[in-house]
């Protein structure tokens, strides 16, 4: 009998052996730094000699390592490969499935300073970021193998079955899709769509972001030594305008997993939405597209605890979350002193190369991402006043470092207060009553997270029917959503309200089937 769901615990870093072993990790996968990894398709390796190269966004002179991309010629390649391990993987026992997902998880734990390591290095998440974004991917595991157990097997008989005959629904996979995840949960979310669609019983080429390859390499590491059966899962890192587009419109793509940027989500589904010569589905899209994150702090709240919620909202991975705060919405009187502590705890932040644990806040990605941030701050100075921040730290070390930045006296309608930045960034608003407030954190095309911190029922109960996010916190951070705790997804133009770590998860790679038998 499998035991119930628990999360994974996170790591305690302020025990001296949790220490040492990190250290030692982060050395092993420094010793490592620019080896070759090719595409993984059907079980078997692939060299292209088309390399991109990954690098340390605290260091950008390191190379992490080089990741060999495909073409659309892997691609067909890839799909007719999934295809076939569709063939025999969507008839096993759900048991049996389950039983690899709890087998990925296991390794991931044994190996979990090593991935945490990796995840510190390639995208330069802080060390607790890091061995959180394992330990979610250890929970998808566990949790969507036990939730492939539901699934399984004949639903019961209709509520009104006809005389001499046996009515009967169940559950059956949707084929072979794209799995297409981000950089900034690159473990977790990875695994997170991954597993949740094989779970299910479907199989899927996997094309990772450009800036976190790597990673994804590891991961294809981990199901080999799992053992996890050829071609359910293929590795196909490349270009988003070249693989990425042709995996999305090829006809032969059942459905396909997106997180990312609305930009290239709604795009997604555009392309998803034509049919291609040969194509015998509608295909199904699964997306997480990004918010612009507010919280609320009314004339009752703790102001201290907001303040703490909202900077470790705010600047947890440089901001660099879906679910991060991006605008901190004060009612008028306590605008002055709500703001003064937010600053007072965001001075604080240490930033720097995260490999040193001292270091809170490490770089941003990339170099794109850099300038776009920089670029956004200076039509911030434009539009609220400089508070905090406003500026590279280029005196850091060779990596992409941008000071915690806040801007005061924001206009609801200013792009800073609209576009998602996706960076160190965070806008403070002034709100007349509750009405407005509400009024201005509904006023975006998002839908993701948001939070209220209050004493007051009334504007609690307010906020849970009419703050209109998929995850809305009270009294605490927005950032954090545990599995089968807090189930992730957003509303409007943040996705498709997918519920990531949710119960219903698997149903979104499943399709329904009714069997009627007159005796």
């Amino acid at each position: 009998m499998v035991p119930p769901f628990r999360n994974e615990p996170f790591t305690d870093f302020s025990q001296e052996a949790n220490r040492q072993a990190m250290f030692e990790a982060i050395a092993k996968v420094e010793s490592e730094f620019g080896r070759e990894y090719p595409l993984i398709i059907g079980g078997r390796p692939y060299t292209t000699g088309d390399l991109l190269k990954s690098v340390n966004p605290s260091q950008t002179d390191q190379v992490v390592g080089w990741a060999h991309r495909g073409s659309s010629e892997h691609v067909d390649h890839a799909l007719e490969a999934a295809w076939k391990a569709f063939t025999w993987w969507s008839r096993r026992p759900a048991e049996e499935r389950a039983r690899y997902l709890f087998q990925v998880a296991h390794v991931m734990r044994r190996r979990k300073f090593e991935l945490a390591a990796w995840i510190v290095l390639e995208v330069g998440k802080s060390w607790a970021e890091a061995d959180a974004d394992v330990a979610e991917a250890i929970d998808m595991c566990e949790f969507y193998g036990r939730q492939a157990l539901q699934y399984e097997g004949p639903r019961p008989v209709t509520p009104s079955p006809l005389p001499a005959e046996h009515n009967e629904w169940f559950y059956i996979p949707l084929g072979a899709g794209a799995i297409i995840p981000p950089w900034n949960f690159p473990l977790a979310i990875l695994v997170g769509m991954t597993m949740g669609a094989v779970a299910a019983g479907n199989t899927v080429v996997v094309k990772p972001s450009s800036e976190s390859p790597i990673i994804a390499a590891k991961f294809m590491e981990v199901l080999e030594e799992a053992s996890f059966p050829e071609g359910v899962v293929n590795y196909l890192p490349g270009a988003g305008s070249k693989v990425g587009d042709y995996l999305v419109a090829h006809p032969r793509t059942r459905f396909i997993a997106f997180t990312g940027s609305m930009e290239v989500g709604l795009r997604i589904n555009e392309m998803a939405a034509r049919t291609s010569p040969g194509q015998i589905w509608i295909k199904r899209v699964i997306a997480e597209m990004g918010g612009k994150n507010a919280i609320i702090v009314d004339s009752s709240a703790d102001l201290d605890a907001a303040a703490e919620g909202i900077v470790i909202s705010a600047y947890g991975y440089s901001g660099q979350k879906c679910s991060a705060c991006s605008r901190a919405i004060f009612l008028e009187d306590v605008y002055e002193a709500g703001v003064e502590k937010v600053i007072e705890r965001a001075q604080k932040i240490t930033v720097g190369p995260t490999k040193d644990p001292a270091n809170w806040m490490g770089p941003v990605v990339s170099q794109s991402a850099y300038q776009s941030i920089l670029g956004y701050i200076e039509i911030g100075k434009n539009e609220g006043k400089l508070l905090l921040g406003g500026h590279a730290l280029e005196e850091v070390g060779r990596g992409w470092f941008i000071a915690p930045t806040i801007f005061g006296d924001v206009s609801p309608s200013a792009r800073i207060a609209q576009e998602e930045i996706f960076g160190p960034v965070l806008a403070c608003l002034r709100a007349r009553d509750f009405d407005h407030a509400l009024e201005i954190a509904n006023g975006t095309v998002y839908g993701l997270t948001g939070g209220v911190y209050s004493r007051t029922r009334e504007h609690i109960e307010r906020a849970r029917r009419e703050f209109h996010v998929g995850n809305l916190y009270i009294n605490r951070k927005i950032t954090g959503a545990l599995v089968d705790v807090h189930p992730f997804g957003g509303f409007n133009m943040s996705g498709t309200d997918s519920k990531a770590g949710g119960r219903d998860y698997l149903l979104l790679f499943l399709q329904a089937k009714s069997v009627a038998e007159r005796f």
